[in-house]
């Protein structure tokens, strides 16, 4: 009989750092809630500036006025997309089909190369956690602060600093739920009906729902969005390979770990370049230890990186122990950046955007639709004409009162009961009854596919076909 051992595998267990929320049981109690401790550095600068910048974008467009009436309206009642001096209507709404798939792919692209920088530097859930904890630290104070305070007693000077925090926290909130309905409904009509109680229920509603929603979200689930409600965490794993820039930390340099005086040759103790002192834990809005590796729950904010750095610096050691790196690159492998599934992405990202100027160039500033008048086929006239009924639709796309021009192609000569020179205001949608009148003897069959001539005072001219029934 063979003596020869076999192997074992090692499945023990992993033990993770119990300063981090993996230890604890019930994540939603808000007893086990994150301190997130406040980092600077450079990834958290340019984290910041682009969160104010897009806040303030946000905030400021519907207030932008172009004309008569704000520059983005998105009119759902009247059915009209205003944006600037382009008014779209809902058979334009491919456009917005078509968009949806290039942020989709420009997601799948980012994911794939950068890992989930969305997540950390532009996602609203982010960008407004962030803001209500720079409320947070300035109200309450540091994270051990807040921690030691919120295990104590609630003394008079901290309800008063508590009570700040949420009123900055609700007026956040309320304005962002102004703002946000103000794309759907006129921005200063809607912000003088509410505050002179003349705004009807569903304008006041959305508004005190997204306010609420905001609230709720920054100021309490925070990373309960991201970790269990977002599905983008879920899916992200489709697109990562070993190549995606990821936040990663260096094993191989950082173990083993240990605290150590700054004038003590760690070398020789037997130490890596990680001092445990869990800052990269403490900065994390999610709650990680990023030394655990890869986790879905990682943003990819950079937050643990700047905190490393720092500490790095303060010990006189090089910085990048945790860093924006790949797997590969981890493990001693070069990084490919060109790689097959990132260039179909950027192929079909391209494709689409290609697409969607071509829709927008192909967009036509007058709608034309003809309705036959399904009552009755044909009649006979008393000039003995075959007649046809049709409502005319037309729709001005544009911005300013146009005059438009009608007639028919396909009968030879006709007799055009109704107005052929209509004027319809902009945005209007003008119904055109009338009726075409042929002589039977210019008629060689039973049916006569025809068609509607539009043309404007610049030339231009749409055509849509129709038929013209010779039965009675």
């Amino acid at each position: 009989m063979s003596q020869d051992k076999i192997d074992i595998k090692d499945v023990t267990a992993k033990t993770y750092n119990p300063k981090t929320h993996k230890n604890k049981g019930d994540r939603f109690n808000p007893s086990n809630r994150i301190y997130v401790r406040e980092s600077k550095g450079a990834f958290q600068q340019l984290r910041r500036y682009g969160g104010w910048f897009l806040l303030l974008l946000f905030a400021i467009i519907p207030w932008i006025p172009y004309g008569d009436r704000q520059a983005i309206l998105l009119d759902i009642g009247q059915q009209q997309f205003n944006f600037f001096g382009t008014t779209l209507y809902p058979q334009d709404l491919t456009l917005l089909a078509t968009l949806f798939v290039i942020a989709a792919f420009g997601l799948f692209f980012i994911t794939t190369f950068l890992g989930r920088v969305w997540c950390g530097y532009l996602c609203p859930q982010t960008v407004w956690t962030f803001m209500y904890i720079w409320f947070e630290e300035k109200l309450e104070g540091s994270a051990n602060k807040r921690r030691k305070q919120d295990s104590g007693k609630l003394t008079s000077s901290l309800l008063w600093r508590k009570t700040a925090k949420h009123v900055a926290w609700l007026a956040i909130a309320l304005v962002t739920g102004f703002t946000f309905v103000g794309y759907f409904v006129p921005m200063k009509q809607l912000v003088l009906d509410f505050f002179t109680l003349n705004a009807s229920f569903w304008p006041v509603f959305w508004v005190l729902f997204f306010a609420a929603c905001t609230y709720g979200n920054a100021g309490w689930m925070r990373s309960i969005m991201c970790v269990h409600m977002c599905p983008y965490a879920r899916f992200q794993s489709a697109m990562f390979d070993k190549d995606t820039f990821i936040v990663g930390y260096d094993v191989k340099r950082g173990e083993d770990r240990g605290p150590r005086s700054r004038k003590a040759d760690h070398k020789q103790l037997g130490l890596g370049d990680c001092i445990d002192c869990d800052l990269c834990v403490q900065v994390c809005p999610t709650g990680i230890d990023i030394r655990d590796g890869l986790q879905y729950e990682c943003i990819n904010c950079g937050a643990c990186i700047d905190a490393c750095d720092k500490t790095m610096d303060r010990m006189g050691y090089e910085k990048g122990l945790i860093s924006y790196t790949t797997e590969h690159r981890l493990s001693g492998h070069s990084t490919k950046v060109m790689r097959p599934k990132l260039l179909g992405y950027g192929a079909v990202l391209l494709v689409m955007i290609g697409l969607f100027f071509v829709q927008i160039a192909s967009v036509e500033p007058v709608g034309l639709s003809v309705l036959r008048d399904r009552t009755q086929l044909s009649r006979e006239n008393d000039l003995g004409e075959i007649e046809n009924t049709y409502t005319l639709k037309i729709i001005n796309k544009t911005q300013q009162n146009q005059q438009y021009q009608l007639s028919v192609d396909g009968l030879g000569d006709v007799s055009w009961y109704g107005k052929q020179t209509i004027n319809v205001a902009p945005g209007e949608v003008f119904n055109l009854p009338m009726s075409i009148g042929v002589n039977p003897g210019n008629l060689s069959s039973p049916v006569t596919t025809i068609q509607f001539i539009l043309s404007d005072s610049e030339q231009f001219t749409i055509a849509v076909e129709s038929r013209f029934i010779n039965k009675l």
